[in-house]
């Protein structure tokens, strides 16, 4: 898959692919994120969540920027700066180790290979501009979906990862740079 990277005004990073551009997340991506967090679609990724909540974790994604100078992209269609989905590497406080996360926000995008082709696209760049050679995808056991994306990905489950979720049943896949699909 092939990806070119350039950057905004800003010096920042922006990854094209066929069909997306994946982009430092702006204020503009909220409240399509909110819509999502809100809904029920987010149920197997730990939501819904109130507005409240997708707003805090909107400015952490921002604030992981600044701390490593990697976080979660929204990906838009490739010609439009609307927001699709927020796709890539996500290193909180709280995790452990950096997190290959996705999420479309519109199920009119889902089947199409989008989240394919721009997770590739972040994990790619990544692994090689962070110095990082692993990350992990933390996934509910149910979530067959995000399951096959990983498998997509090349991913395997490693069940000796350490996880930030406590109790909860979660599945934990390792993206590997030497792997990577």
């Amino acid at each position: 898959m092939t990806c070119r990277v350039t950057q905004d005004a800003e010096g920042r990073p922006v990854l094209r692919t066929e069909r997306l551009r994946l982009r430092v997340p702006n204020g503009r991506d909220l409240s399509p994120s909110a819509r999502f967090w809100a809904s029920k679609r987010s149920h197997l990724m730990g939501g819904p969540w109130t507005f409240e909540r997708t707003r805090e974790s909107y400015l952490d994604i921002l604030d992981q920027w600044r701390r490593h100078g990697f976080g979660l992209f929204t990906a838009t269609i490739r010609d439009s700066d609307d927001g699709i989905g927020a796709i890539g590497p996500f290193y909180p406080e709280t995790h452990p180790e950096p997190e290959l996360g996705w999420s479309l926000w519109n199920e009119a995008n889902e089947g199409r290979g989008l989240a394919f082709e721009a997770a590739s696209a972040a994990r790619d760049w990544f692994f090689a501009t962070s110095g990082f050679r692993t990350a992990v995808s933390y996934t509910d056991p149910d979530n067959a979906t995000s399951h096959r994306l990983c498998e997509r990905l090349g991913a395997v489950v490693d069940p000796d990862a350490r996880h930030p979720y406590g109790d909860e049943p979660t599945l934990t896949w390792r993206h590997d740079a030497g792997r990577a699909a």
